[in-house]
């Protein structure tokens, strides 16, 4: 019950502060608002006009798979992805949204240009390449170029993982593994069981430049 009071809290935040006119409205259950208008007004707040998100707690959507945008926005409006800054931030901001709202939105944040981060541990990052481009033989974790691609820009519903911050996708590693949060993520739980911290932090540091 916490979990859906906060993010109605949230939601219900961001709609008073709404302006007038549809075209400049943050009214998020008002299903004429387009998704154009929502990221630049509601979504950019946490997650930047552009989709680069200059605070880790919030991923960046710039450059990021259409498909997959629309498919997590549903998990959010449905309350079946559940990972503690999801329903936090997302579940109530998602409630209302449309399915041509959610098209809109993902068709808007997939076309902006990714701005991946700059280098700040070659060492480390080299062992994430590593990992990233030939898995861990020894432990059977398959390379996530296999589904992400050789530049880590995905491709339908596997997701741009290349400029995403670091801390983020340690995090999500740790989600996979460790919870059953994101249900959808069944692959990615099977292949981030035997990941160790370490080696997430590697591979995390290496996709946040690419």
């Amino acid at each position: 019950m916490k979990r859906i009071v906060t993010g109605l809290i949230l939601a219900s935040t961001i709609v008073t502060a709404g302006c007038n006119t549809t075209a400049n409205s943050r009214n998020l259950a008002d299903a004429k608002v387009s998704g154009q208008d929502l990221a630049q007004q509601v979504c950019s707040i946490c997650h930047g006009a552009d989709g680069n998100s200059t605070n880790p707690t919030f991923p960046k959507l710039a450059g990021q798979q259409s498909v997959y945008l629309v498919g997590q926005l549903k998990e959010f409006r449905s309350h079946d992805r559940s990972d503690p800054a999801g329903y936090q931030y997302m579940w109530g901001i998602a409630r209302h949204l449309t399915d041509k709202q959610i098209t809109e939105l993902a068709a808007y944040f997939s076309a902006r240009k990714n701005i991946p981060g700059p280098s700040r541990n070659p060492e480390l990052e080299a062992e994430g390449k590593q990992i990233f481009t030939h898995g861990i033989a020894a432990q059977g974790t398959p390379a996530c170029a296999t589904c992400h691609g050789p530049e880590g820009a995905g491709n339908g519903i596997f997701p741009r993982i290349a400029g995403q911050h670091a801390d983020y996708i340690e995090r999500q590693l740790g989600v996979f593994k460790n919870t059953g949060d994101r249900p959808d993520g069944a692959m990615m739980k099977a292949v981030a069981h035997k990941i160790t911290p370490a080696e997430a932090k590697a591979v995390a540091a290496y996709l946040a430049t690419l």
